[in-house]
C-alpha cells in the first residue's frame, strides 16, 4: 500500500524522466495512454492522478473516482488501444485531504504501440518514434538484449510445443475469466498473442522465444534451448548431509509450479486461520507467491539451479537473479521490477500469479501468521527468500485436532484438505455454485483456488462441458480417480 509521505515525496521531486503528473479532475486526461506506452517502452516510471503539472495536488473528483478507474483498468487491457496490452493495477491514496490516484508502470520486455504509435520517454516527456527507423530499431535491440526471454529461436516453432498443455492453460484462463479471448483462439493465435512467437529484429527470422519454450514446450526443447534449467526442491530436517526427500524438477515452468505447490503441500503444515467467516490457507497463499517467484524472476542466462530448501522452522529459496540493488528489502520502500514480464503475464492470466507487488505484499501479510516472523528477500546476484515456518504439532485446530489439511499419504497421495473435502461434497453432476452451497463457502474466488482448480488439476473431478469452461450450463463431477479417493477416505476413516 503505497502511504501519504511517499506520494508527497514524489510529488516534491517533480516530473521527469520516470514520473508524470495528469490533473485528470473528473476524466482521464486523452494522453495517458501514450505516457504508460512511453513509461513501458522505456524504464518504467510512476503516473500520478490528480495532480497538476506544477505539483499542485488538485484531486479526483470523488464522484468520479470509480469511474476512471474503471476506465483506465478495462482500457489498458485493450490490445485495440495499448498492444501488447499492459495489466497495470490503480491504488487510491489521500494526500491533503484529495484524492490522488497512482499507478506504477514496469518497464516492459516488449516494444508497445498505443493506437497503432510507438512511444519513448525522454526529460520533456513522450516522444512519438514511429516513423524515425532508428530509434524504433535501437529499441528493440536495448529489449531483446536486456530481456533473455525474448531470445527467439528460429528453429522452434507449434510442433514444439505441448498441445494438451496449451489446452490447459486456455481452459484455466477461461476459468477465471469470462469470455476470455485464448477461448476462440487457434494455439498458433494463442502464443502470438501470449507473446511468444517473435521475430528476431536483427535476423528477420520467427520463431519460439525462450519464455514459449520454457511455458508450454516439451522436455526435450527446452533442454535443448537451456539445458541447465532445473528447480531442485529439497526436504532436509533429519539427514542433514543429504535430504529426507527431493524432487528435480526440470520440465515446462507451468507444471513446474505445480510440483513445487505439491512439495511444499506434501511437508508443510496448514494451520487452521479464519479471514472473516471462512477457512483460508495462508500456507498456500504464501508459497504461492514463493513458486511464481522462483519461476518468473529468475535469469535463465544464468547456470545457478534455483532451489527450494524446506528446513526446521524455515524454508529457503535461491534462484539467478539480475538485481536492481543489494541486500533485504523493504515492504515499504520496495518498487517490483518484472525481470520475465511475458512470463509473468502468462502466469498472471492462469490465475498462477498477482499483479506486479500485491503478490509479495500477501506474502508479507500472512508470513508472521504463519511462522511467527516476517519473511526475508534478499536481493543481489542470487534471489533468497526466507520465509519462517512452524513444524507439525505446533498448532491445534478447533475441537483440539491438527489441522485436517494434509492427509495421510497412503490414503491420498499429495492431496490437500481442501479437495478432500470437495470430493466429498459432490453428488452427481453439480453447478460450481451448487457444490460452494453444499461447502458453506461465500468467497467464490478463493472456493476457486483453493478447492475446484486443485481437484481438476489432479484429475479428481471433471466438467460436464470440458469445450465451453465459462457455459452458464457448466457442471461437475468425480471421475473414476475421484471415486477411489472417495471410497480409500471412507475405508481410511477412523469408525465411531
Amino acid at each position: 500500500m503505497i502511504d501519504q509521505s511517499r506520494i508527497q515525496n514524489l510529488i516534491q521531486s517533480g516530473e521527469g524522466l520516470n514520473l508524470e503528473f495528469k490533473k485528470s479532475r473528473d476524466k482521464l486526461n486523452q494522453d495517458v495512454y501514450q505516457t504508460i506506452c512511453a513509461f513501458l517502452n522505456r524504464y518504467g516510471g510512476t503516473l500520478l492522478l490528480g495532480v497538476h503539472d506544477s505539483g499542485r495536488i488538485t484531486g479526483i473528483d470523488p464522484r468520479a473516482v470509480a469511474q476512471i478507474k474503471k476506465d483506465f483498468v478495462t482500457t489498458i487491457n485493450n490490445p485495440q488501444k495499448i498492444h501488447p496490452p499492459a495489466y497495470l493495477s490503480v491504488e487510491e491514496v489521500q494526500v491533503q485531504e484529495q484524492t490522488v490516484l497512482h499507478v506504477y508502470v514496469p518497464e516492459s520486455s516488449q516494444v508497445h504501440r498505443c493506437n497503432g504509435r510507438i512511444y519513448d520517454r525522454n526529460e520533456d516527456g513522450d516522444l512519438d518514434i514511429t516513423d524515425h527507423t532508428r530509434l524504433v530499431s535501437e529499441l528493440y535491440a536495448r529489449k531483446q538484449a536486456t530481456y533473455s526471454e525474448n531470445k527467439v529461436y528460429p528453429y522452434a516453432g507449434l510442433d514444439d510445443l505441448r498441445p494438451d498443455l496449451i489446452d490447459k492453460c486456455r481452459r484455466l484462463a477461461g476459468v477465471w475469466r469470462d469470455g476470455h479471448p485464448w477461448l476462440d483462439m487457434d494455439d498458433m493465435e494463442l502464443i502470438k498473442s501470449a507473446q511468444l512467437y517473435q521475430t528476431d529484429p536483427e535476423t528477420g527470422k520467427s520463431g519460439l522465444n525462450l519464455a514459449g519454450i520454457l511455458l508450454l514446450g516439451n522436455d526435450q526443447v527446452i533442454l535443448s534451448a537451456v539445458p541447465h534449467h532445473r528447480t531442485d526442491l529439497i526436504l532436509r530436517k533429519v539427514n542433514l548431509d543429504r535430504y529426507d526427500d527431493r524432487d528435480l524438477v526440470r520440465t515446462n515452468l507451468i507444471e513446474s509450479y505445480e510440483r513445487i505447490m505439491a512439495f511444499v503441500q506434501k511437508h508443510l503444515p496448514d494451520p487452521f486461520h479464519l479471514e472473516g467467516t471462512d477457512r483460508i490457507s495462508i500456507r498456500d497463499a504464501i508459497f504461492r507467491e514463493v513458486a511464481s517467484n522462483i519461476l518468473i524472476h529468475r535469469e535463465y542466462r544464468n547456470a545457478f539451479p534455483a532451489k527450494l530448501i524446506i528446513e526446521r522452522g524455515q524454508v529457503r529459496t535461491e534462484n539467478s537473479n539480475k538485481p536492481h540493488g543489494f541486500g533485504v528489502l523493504d515492504p515499504s520502500t520496495f518498487t517490483p521490477y518484472p525481470k520475465n514480464p511475458v512470463i509473468g503475464a502468462f502466469f498472471r492470466e492462469i490465475h498462477r500469479a498477482d499483479e506486479l507487488g500485491s503478490g509479495m505484499r500477501n506474502m508479507m501479510r500472512y508470513g508472521k501468521a504463519y511462522g511467527g516472523e516476517d519473511p526475508q528477500m534478499i536481493e543481489g546476484d542470487v534471489f533468497r527468500i526466507i520465509v519462517k515456518v512452524p513444524e507439525y504439532g505446533s498448532f491445534e485446530e478447533q475441537d483440539g485436532k491438527k489441522d485436517s489439511g494434509e492427509v495421510t499419504g497412503e490414503v491420498t497421495g499429495e492431496v490437500t484438505g481442501e479437495v478432500q473435502r470437495l470430493v466429498q461434497s459432490i453428488r452427481g453432476e453439480m453447478s460450481r455454485a451448487e457444490i460452494q452451497r453444499e461447502m458453506k463457502l461465500k468467497h467464490e474466488d478463493y472456493f476457486r483456488e483453493a478447492y475446484l482448480m486443485p481437484a481438476l488439476n489432479s484429475g479428481l473431478i471433471e466438467m460436464t462441458i470440458p469445450d465451453k469452461p465459462r457455459s452458464s450450463k457448466q457442471k461437475y463431477r468425480l471421475t473414476s480417480k475421484g471415486y477411489d479417493l472417495l471410497n480409500k477416505m471412507k475405508y481410511n476413516s477412523p469408525k465411531l
